[in-house]
């Protein structure tokens, strides 16, 4: 009997090699290829396998383009209407990941309950039988009396039914566990899932169905799968969040039709999940008083200013002390550390230094280093910073405080929240005084912890 010949596929990128090694020649990442089948020539070969995703237009010069808005249709969720960019979008693909067990079935079961009101949906589950989605949906009080189902994971059975029922909205919970007759490896597999996503885009873009996607996450929390699947797709959402914890967040990375970074924040409840109306009510801690080591941070998740308790302790740590960070970067933590010494004198060589962000959320962006010191400061001198306390901004090597994008939105955010002390960069100084919020503006680093100890 004849050996099936093998080939190579990188996990990374989906670049193909005919013999395996330990760098991928498409994008230089190390032991990423994984052996399969080379799949043989046939009915359902190349020209049947990667049709067109939409039928060819002629060519036209850009001005004379119609431009028009996408018409949205709201799922019913807001927060994740909000990550959305206001809703779903014919013919539209999103692609959402998350840890197993944090909520993406049950959000999307919601999503359809509301959407089969407005339009025919269809949830096609491949992990679940449809007498667990019906348990599901008993338990999150949903009728489910307009949701079609159907437990299949052959991805031309699922495109029958999608061209027999013809829905306008349809999930597919989840990627991985489709297969095409077509290919002769395993559900999952690299070439199965670069298959399966692009037979279902090219299935919506023609039918004009918008599709939801569910995808699973490596250990490290990146879509399992190639990355190519994320180029296929238009939106992708994370679902992040602690599993032990009731909150949720769900971030846009990519969106063609709104902007990225655009967080929707939910809270797991016996009913499912709901929108939190005032998100920054569970970053912030509920301290009786002020205590050391406390520095509120006013920070900007997409087009939301949304504020972030961050706590620092600072503890003496002998000759190997430990820089640990929850939440915001390490490696900026040591960074910002070096300037405090040098530019402020503010010596932590033999102390443990921990940063933790309340409400486990995650802050990427260089404002909050001012908050970050500000703390660190408060915890090693033993003071606490006033009640009604915010700061925000960048901190440069060379001790220069810089401004941070949308200043004036953050100020007036906290000022609404009841917030009555601040300290900006010198850039971010509102030229309007703001009621009810005494604004101190710096331009170094000095400046700054000299002001905070004598608040």
């Amino acid at each position: 009997m004849a050996k099936e010949k093998s080939i190579y596929t990188c996990s990374d990128c989906g670049g193909i090699s005919p013999k395996w090694l330990g760098k991928c020649p498409s994008c230089g990442a190390w032991n990423t290829l994984v052996e399969g089948i080379a799949e043989a020539p046939g009915a359902g070969g190349k020209n049947n396998r990667f049709q067109a995703l939409a039928k060819s237009q002629p060519v036209a010069t850009l001005s004379e383009i119609e431009a028009s808005d996408f018409e949205r249709t709201p799922t019913g969720q807001e927060e994740l209407d909000r990550v959305l960019g206001g809703g779903i979008v014919a013919g539209g693909v999103v692609l959402i990941g998350g840890d197993p067990g944090i909520g993406k079935s049950t959000l999307l079961l919601q999503a359809v309950e509301d959407l089969s009101q407005k339009l025919p949906v269809l949830y096609v589950t491949g992990e679940e039988s449809g007498a667990q989605i019906a348990m599901r949906s008993r338990r999150l009080g949903l009728a489910g009396n307009k949701v079609r189902v159907l437990a299949e994971i052959s991805l031309e059975k699922i495109i029958a039914t999608l061209e027999a029922e013809k829905p306008e909205f349809c999930v597919i919970d989840s990627i991985q566990t489709l297969y095409s007759e077509h290919l002769n490896s395993a559900p999952g597999s690299v070439a199965q899932v670069r298959e399966c996503a692009a037979q279902l885009t090219r299935c919506a873009k023609a039918s004009g169905c918008a599709m939801v996607l569910v995808g699973h996450v490596t250990k490290e929390g990146a879509l399992a799968g190639p990355r190519v699947l994320e180029h296929i797709v238009d939106t992708v959402l994370y679902f992040e969040g602690d599993t032990h914890s009731s909150f949720r967040l769900v971030r846009a990375i990519k969106n063609r039709f709104g902007a990225v970074n655009e967080i929707g924040v939910f809270a797991m409840t016996e009913k499912g999940l709901k929108g939190v109306a005032n998100p920054s009510a569970i970053f912030l801690s509920t301290h009786g008083e002020p205590v050391p080591g406390s520095c509120v941070l006013v920070t900007l998740e997409g087009s939301r200013p949304l504020l972030v308790e961050l706590q620092a302790l600072v503890d003496s740590g002998g000759p190997s002390p430990r820089r640990l960070s929850v939440g915001l970067d390490r490696d900026r933590l040591a960074m910002l550390l070096a300037v405090l010494h040098r530019h402020a004198g503010v010596a932590t060589l033999d102390q443990d230094v921990f940063i933790n962000a309340v409400g486990g959320v995650r802050i990427s962006e260089p404002a909050a280093d001012l908050a970050v010191l500000l703390a660190i400061q408060g915890s090693l001198r033993g003071r606490a910073l006033p009640k009604g306390f915010i700061a925000f901004g960048e901190i440069g090597l060379a001790g220069e405080i810089r401004p941070a994008p949308r200043g004036q939105e953050r100020l007036k955010e906290a000022a609404k929240l009841g917030f009555s002390v601040a300290i900006v960069p010198k850039a971010n100084a509102p030229k309007k005084p703001i009621e009810g919020l005494t604004v101190h503006a710096v331009e170094r680093i000095e400046e700054a912890m000299e002001l905070a100890r004598g608040l």
